[in-house]
């Protein structure tokens, strides 16, 4: 009996202890702002209809109150949710409302660019070869579109601006307003339109500040000047973030929202010399994200790369605008000088095309790209190098794809294709005799292995593109054991084997898991210490494919499944020791 007794109570203690897990998602690769927390609010715990704009603002503060925090600011547009100041324990109590989808701990962002040198970024983006021609020539000059510069702000009476830079929002309150302090926001602002150093010479320049003078800020402000942005742009509209910090689900939410209201976002991918997919807002897939090139058609050194780049751009030792004078100009180096030679060529479409949507303007972009000039451009990156002069010619699609696979069942989204004019038809071919269509499609295999998947991409003209990737599937292990699962949403926890733990001695613990196209699932070991489960080992990569091998002493163990975003079915493959 008493034996029985014992059992129970170590049963009890582990429910409780799984009950109260509750996570505030801390953005990946980030520095964490202390006591500073993004909280996103759900609109499913609030029925069938959205929470309204008015409502939001009550929530926040009712919720704040409620756990003795400060409503910082709050979002209606770009998302529904509000920036608040408490202690973590609070935070953890606030994201256990079911009105709230997530809590995210504020990060710090900043200015992406540093280096020195002489200027020929416009030169070599109107011509498809070298050696350029010391001529930059343009069809249009960006005349009647709004670029959102979401930067450190801009020096607006500087004179290659030509009185087309306007103050517009701030989130710094030191009291100058949207004035650059720092440089690196005019700097962007004159390559985007400047009239000496821009490419859309008569584009309007909007100074969103975001960026404090030494060229940093937080995530929560961003998103402010992101909110802003959506709320009170006019079209046509075009927007560049030369800034990143870790990978942030608010953040991301919040530009890919603006673009969906209209929007066309340019981004830079990052100078860590690393994927781009690990940072925001670099890794969000309908942004044209932009590497950076030198003058002798190389990636720079700098440079981030991966799938989640778009193009890339001048970026090496670029001349612009400066903040110490009316007249002052600077050579710097950076994806943060590369982004805006796209914010400027997509002013010039908009100029040509007003009424054109941010996915036909990244596809014009992308798909009037130069092909093929590139060296060293990194794993998975596109070799497509940024080209201003939008030809009558019709160029022939880019096929360009994703996947993410769970079981024998994959999903692939041919959404980052692109082409000059449209793309009419996505055809797939999937390895093994059987196809399908479609931008985005599923497909079931009947085995285990590795398949050759084609997405071949057909223009107005009947031109076609094509993209071949190797693709496996199945069990990633013998003689293991397999289960299955699911998550409902952003911040959901299931624990394997079926909901339970088990005993092992000591030896190597081993765990597999794959989870749906666009989640991003993490794995965690935990081993009970005799008052708790701690976590022991842990995987949390950017999507949902993830593997540990951890090697300790005997005890009870059980693996916890957690949605970082997203939801879905997800496998778990185990070998216990």
């Amino acid at each position: 009996m008493r034996k029985t007794l014992l059992t129970l109570a170590f049963l009890a203690v582990a429910t409780v202890a799984s009950a109260g897990e509750e996570e505030i998602r801390v953005p990946k690769g980030a520095q964490a702002l202390p006591d500073s927390y993004i909280v996103v609010l759900d609109d499913a715990a609030f029925g069938a209809a959205k929470i309204s704009r008015p409502a939001v603002s009550q929530i926040a503060d009712e919720l704040a109150r409620r756990h003795g925090g400060q409503v910082t600011d709050v979002y209606e547009h770009a998302l529904r949710g509000f920036a608040t100041r408490m202690n973590k324990a609070r935070a953890r109590a606030l994201a256990r409302d079911p009105r709230v989808k997530y809590v995210e701990q504020d990060s710090v962002v900043w200015a992406v660019g540093t280096e020195l040198d002489p200027p020929w970024g416009l030169d070599r983006i109107n011509q498809r070869d070298r050696p350029v021609d010391a001529r930059y020539t343009y069809d249009f000059t960006g005349a009647g579109v709004n670029a959102y510069i979401i930067d450190t702000g801009i020096r607006t009476t500087h004179s290659d601006f030509e009185g087309r830079a306007v103050h517009g929002y701030t989130v710094i309150n030191d009291g100058l307003d949207s004035d650059d302090c720092n440089g690196h926001g005019t700097h962007v602002a004159g390559t985007v339109g400047g009239a000496t150093w821009g490419v859309a010479k008569q584009v309007t320049l909007v100074a969103v500040r975001v960026l404090n003078c030494q060229g940093s800020g937080s995530t929560s402000g961003v998103i402010a000047g992101v909110n802003w942005v959506t709320a009170n742009f006019v079209p046509p509209a075009v927007a560049n973030m030369s800034l990143g910090g870790g990978a942030s689900s608010s953040l991301d939410t919040a530009v890919r929202n603006s673009i969906a209201a209209g929007v066309t976002y340019a981004v830079a991918a990052g100078n860590s010399n690393a994927n781009a997919c690990s940072y925001s807002p670099s890794r969000v897939l309908e942004a044209v994200t932009v590497g950076s090139s030198t003058s002798s058609d190389a990636r720079s050194s700098f440079s981030n790369w991966g799938s989640c780049l778009d193009l890339f751009a001048p970026g090496s030792s670029i001349t612009s605008a400066w903040n110490t004078s009316d007249t002052a100009t600077n050579t710097i180096s950076g994806t943060s000088m590369a982004s805006p030679h796209v914010a400027g060529v997509a002013a010039l479409y908009l100029e040509k095309n007003p009424t054109a949507s941010p996915s036909a303007v990244a596809g014009a972009i992308v798909g009037n790209a130069t092909t093929g000039r590139l060296t060293g451009t990194g794993s998975g990156s596109p070799n497509l190098l940024l080209y201003a002069l939008f030809s009558t010619e019709d160029n022939p699609p880019t096929a360009r794809f994703t996947y993410s696979c769970s079981g024998l069942t994959c999903s692939f989204n041919g959404t980052k294709s692109s082409d000059d004019v449209g793309i009419i038809e996505y055809d797939w071919s999937f390895g093994d005799t059987s196809g399908g269509l479609g931008v985005t499609t599923e497909h079931t295999y009947a085995a285990d292995g590795t398949y050759t998947v084609t997405l071949t991409v057909t223009d107005t003209q009947g031109q076609t593109g094509s993209q071949s990737q190797s693709v496996t599937v199945g069990a990633p292990c013998t003689a293991c054991q397999h289960y299955t699962g699911s998550l409902s949403g952003t911040g959901a926890s299931s624990y394997q084997p079926n909901g339970s733990y088990y005993f092992s001695g000591a030896g190597t613990h081993r765990g597999w898991l794959r989870g749906p196209s666009g989640t991003d699932f993490d794995l965690y070991l935990l081993k009970w210490n005799g008052f708790f489960w701690s976590t022991v080992a842990g995987s949390t990569g950017l999507a949902s494919d993830e593997q540990i091998a951890y090697t300790g002493t005997s005890g009870y163990y059980r693996w916890r499944i957690y949605s970082y975003s997203g939801s879905g079915s997800y496998d778990f493959w185990l070998i216990r020791p």
